[in-house]
């Protein structure tokens, strides 16, 4: 689809984000799955695109040229390729995490490309999220061609999880996924999620969570056939759950003209400005 070029304004109507915060919550989901498959100099490329999509939330028109100058800039003349750039756009495009739509002028030649930031999926994890086996083995008969699939019996049940993990959520999560590795790893993944909005040590409320996510996981599966990474999708649910309790406390604090810490000023996700995404976001390391 080509689209008349202009001002940034003109392209409001395609965020799909309703302020800043929220922009900046998927982003930090997409790349709680995704930076791996970045390079150092694609990252950089990325954020500096991020920034330049925080007028209008996650929309992006400005050229290429502008984006690499201004990277220039900030690292002393030490930027980063066109072709480098160039690569970050196609895994991006690939991922999902944004789209990008031609422009063109009045005259009809082509001008800056528009970016599109994309909502980190609701019903469906990103493609590549990694996430422990749970599914059989091939087997080979002696003459090494395959016969059958066959579902291994875990070594481990869930006696033998690992004591970090509470009880309660052992109890609940046993009845689907038995297995030790497989109940360590779902709650692994909430720890994760907790530590992100500072929650690690209020482990019953994230107990509950977690097992809310779960059971809504769970649910998923019963009754459709679309999820085909469970533990994505589990973790999504929590991040956002948890992203809703942080928001709604927040909220409190500010009706009881209680001060804000700067660390808390950090957690909400204003690491677009160079002194302070350090502090929490070292994800371009």
């Amino acid at each position: 689809m080509n689209l008349k070029s202009g001002n940034i304004e003109r392209f409001e109507e395609f965020s799909q984000f309703g302020s800043l915060t929220e922009f900046n919550h998927h982003l930090e989901m997409w790349l709680s799955v995704h930076k791996k498959d970045f390079s150092k100099g694609e990252l950089i490329g990325l954020k500096r695109l991020v920034r330049f999509a925080a007028k209008i939330p996650g929309i992006c028109n400005a050229k290429i040229g502008t984006i690499l100058k201004a990277i220039h800039q900030e690292y002393h003349n030490n930027g980063i390729s066109r072709s480098t750039f160039k690569r970050m756009i196609g895994k991006a495009k690939n991922l999902g995490i944004f789209t990008v739509y031609e422009t063109e002028r009045k005259n009809g030649s082509q001008s800056s490309n528009l970016y599109v930031f994309n909502r980190f999926p609701d019903n469906e994890p990103p493609k590549q999220m990694s996430q422990p086996k749970e599914t059989g083995y091939l087997f080979k008969t002696t003459n090494q061609k395959i016969i059958k699939r066959n579902q291994e019996p875990s070594e481990l049940d869930h006696t033998f999880v690992n004591n970090r993990v509470p009880q309660t959520f052992i109890l609940e999560v046993k009845y689907f996924f038995p297995e030790a590795k497989l109940i360590e790893e779902y709650w692994h993944m909430a720890q994760i999620a907790a530590f992100k909005f500072e929650l690690q040590h209020e482990t019953d409320m994230v107990v509950d969570y977690a097992l809310q996510s779960f059971k809504q996981l769970i649910r998923k599966l019963k009754f459709t056939n679309t999820i085909r990474k469970p533990i994505a999708y589990y973790y999504g649910i929590l991040m956002e759950k948890l992203y809703q309790f942080f928001s709604m406390k927040q909220c409190e604090t500010q009706k009881e003209n209680t001060s804000i810490s700067d660390k808390t000023n950090v957690i909400l996700y204003d690491w677009l400005h160079d002194e302070e995404e350090s502090v929490l976001y070292d994800w371009l390391n």
